[in-house]
């Protein structure tokens, strides 16, 4: 992807930028009535009303284009300046009047295009910034998230646990990080029974990446993410339906390696772990079986009440390993149930959370930049549904009520008393926004970087 932004000193002599001025709808009436009576003639006649997503060339007196408008609601959002990379024309644009660091990373994300298997049918526009504006911090934001987007967007041939290891181990060589990977058998001898059972029926063989950074006195911090990169349903096979878009199912591990690299990149004083479960849930004659009993990291035992319910189960040999080294908080990503989607939709995460202050600091970072998240109820009295006759627990209950809170409960079972948030995310948006186009997405992502930003920068 080219590079979204451009500096002024990135213009060659005599080079201009094209200005762009955003017009407040509710200001329209009074803007138009400030222009010549051509340009009110040619407004009216391109039928622009300042509507949030609209734009319109301006003329010169010659009759040339000379700059551009656009609408605009009001709202600092994603999508003030989303949407124009590929409605304007190729080329340098520039903003005459002040934008916020939202609006500009609008901007940036509104430039991702997929283009690994095929070639851009299209250049976006480039911004020039304004001097105030800092460019690597927009740099490091839009990078992440185009990380995030990428592997969720590539197929599972090129995105096997393997590649995402490739991935994940590159992203810790260029920010200095250790990196060490635990592959097959050896999940086994270090205790990592579920993680095992559910990837073994795969000929890319199950693994857990785990990744350490910055300095050993700063606050330690865990994020944790479902590397399922591929979810046949296993034995309980999905429908073909459900399995059509399932190469995205790795979706949380691809925010909690975005998120990474965002926090490495952005030097945040904290100690950072990410842990990373990588699988298939793949079937063969060794897959794991409903009634099967795992064994897990921190010694329960699991009757595997449906073998589609995967996720979960390569999160809690992570979420009991992240425990045990007691950080200040943890933070799981996952594509785990439907039910979540059913309860928010596939635009905002669903989030649980065992720390009632912390749930609320990452809901208002996520309103603060335009990364909507939404609490959910660890309600404990549905903890019944996990019984299990034969072992500790069922990885899944058999009712088809309360589907997202049953996991998070299942979860929860791996934490103990740590600070901890479980986000369920679609990871994929289904439609095309202004600074969010259709494909993978890296949600929470940016909501928890602003909360964490603001609770160890300050």
């Amino acid at each position: 992807m080219p590079d979204p932004y451009l500096t002024d000193s990135d213009l060659s002599d005599g080079q201009a930028a094209t200005p762009i001025t955003l017009v407040k709808t509710s200001d329209f009436d009074a803007w138009l009535a400030s222009q010549s009576t051509a340009q009110q003639q040619w407004i009216q006649s391109s039928k622009f009303a300042a509507t949030a997503g609209q734009h319109c060339w301006l003329l010169s007196s010659s009759g040339a284009p000379e700059s551009v408008v656009a609408g605009w609601d009001g709202e600092t959002s994603l999508a003030t300046l989303g949407g124009l990379p590929f409605k304007l024309a190729e080329g340098c644009y520039s903003l005459n009047h002040p934008a916020d660091e939202l609006q500009l990373l609008g901007w940036g994300l509104g430039c991702y295009q997929f283009s690994r298997y095929k070639d851009q049918e299209h250049t976006p526009a480039q911004l020039v910034l304004p001097i105030d504006a800092d460019s690597n911090r927009l740099d490091n934001f839009v990078r992440a998230i185009s990380l995030v987007r990428d592997l969720i967007n590539t197929p599972t041939a090129d995105m096997l646990p393997s590649h995402l290891a490739d991935e994940a181990a590159q992203v810790a060589d260029t920010q200095g990080a250790e990196c060490r990977i635990v592959v097959g058998a050896d999940l086994l001898a270090e205790g990592y029974g579920a993680i095992h059972a559910v990837g073994r029926a795969s000929e890319d063989a199950p693994r857990l990446i785990d990744i350490t950074w910055g300095e050993a006195d700063h606050p330690l911090i865990i994020a944790i993410g479902k590397g399922v990169c591929f979810d046949s349903g296993g034995l309980d096979i999905k429908s073909a339906t459900g399995m059509r878009n399932m190469k995205k199912d790795m979706g949380g591990a691809a925010t909690a390696l975005g998120l990474a690299q965002l926090i490495m990149s952005e030097s945040l004083p904290v100690r950072l772990r990410l842990l990373i479960p990588a699988v298939e849930n793949a079937i063969a004659g060794n897959a794991y079986r409903p009634g099967d009993v795992l064994n897990t990291y921190n010694g329960l035992t699991v009757e595997v009440d449906n073998t589609d319910a995967e996720g979960r189960l390569v999160l809690c040999d992570a979420l009991a390993l992240a425990t045990e080294a007691q950080p200040e908080l943890m933070i799981d990503f996952a594509t785990l149930t439907g039910s979540a989607r059913s309860a928010v939709g596939p635009e905002i995460a669903a989030m649980f959370s065992n720390d009632d202050a912390l749930a609320d600091g990452i809901h208002q970072a996520g309103v603060a930049i335009d990364d909507p998240v939404w609490r959910m109820p660890l309600h404990e009295g549905y903890r019944h549904m996990l019984d299990s006759k034969v072992a500790d627990t069922v990885n899944s209950a058999s009712s088809p009520y309360a589907g997202a809170i049953t996991a998070a409960l299942f979860l929860a079972k791996f934490v103990d008393d740590v600070p901890w948030v479980h986000f369920d995310i679609m990871g994929y948006n289904t439609r095309t926004r202004p600074g969010r186009p259709e494909g993978g997405e890296a949600m929470g992502l940016r909501a928890v970087f602003r909360y964490l930003e603001r609770r160890y920068r300050s």
